[in-house]
């Protein structure tokens, strides 16, 4: 399909050099909390500059912008599920959306926020074992891990920050802390690319995996042979 084949093309073009800003932004410390973190955030976020239809965030100057396929304007009319396959850094978390039967549930939803990982995180928590598990035989163990990620109501980063915290579909209570134009999400994921609109959602994009499931990744290939 069309549609598909351009996803492809721009996840190709883009899953690259976000994922050597995410080192970068990694590096400079922006992990750090405090007022010294803070400052570095926030002059991090501003270098980035503008990134257009309210997106912000140092990630977001390398995603799809302008009249690229997926950038933040074209999704705004599209279901959370949908908006979600165009953004090339969430290849994993919109495939475990598809995997776990969630997306019906979303959709009827009036709003809601979600803390949606990269891909890079993903490969950080989890082994390739243990996602095709997730995805393929522990479907309730997936529905629960998604469920970490989303809040309900649909809520733009800074309302997040100001009430300080938030509670997750899976009954867990998150701190958010802004740290500069950012925010620090649960003590362990920062947001990188914040306030994309799909029709009844907001998505910020976070560099960690969130919920209760054990960290089995140490950075090799763990498929069984």
């Amino acid at each position: 399909m069309p549609r598909r084949a351009a996803i492809r093309r721009t996840r190709r073009s883009w899953l690259a050099l976000g994922t050597a800003l995410l080192l970068a932004f990694v590096a400079a410390g922006c992990t750090t909390t405090g007022a010294d973190g803070a400052d570095r955030a926030a002059a991090t976020a501003a270098s980035a500059g503008p990134a257009g239809a309210g997106v912000s965030g140092p990630l977001c100057e390398v995603l799809p912008a302008g009249t690229d396929p997926g950038n933040p304007a074209s999704l705004t009319d599209k279901p959370v599920d949908v908006a979600l396959q165009w953004i090339p850094v969430l290849t994993r978390f919109e495939a475990a959306l598809r995997a776990s039967g969630l997306a019906p549930e979303l959709r009827s939803m009036k709003g809601l926020t979600i803390l949606a990982p990269t891909d890079d995180a993903f490969a950080a928590k989890f082994s390739e074992d243990t996602l095709d598990k997730l995805f393929i035989e522990r479907k309730d163990d997936l529905r629960e891990l998604l469920r970490a990620h989303i809040v309900d109501g649909s809520r733009p980063l800074a309302e997040l920050s100001a009430a300080g915290t938030v509670t997750t579909l899976d009954g867990t209570s998150v701190k958010v802390v802004a740290t500069g134009t950012m925010a620090r999400v649960a003590d362990q994921a920062d947001t990188l690319c914040v306030d994309y609109r799909a029709v009844n959602a907001r998505i910020h994009i976070v560099n960690a995996v969130l919920g209760k499931l054990p960290t089995d990744a140490d950075g090799g290939d763990h498929r069984s042979h």
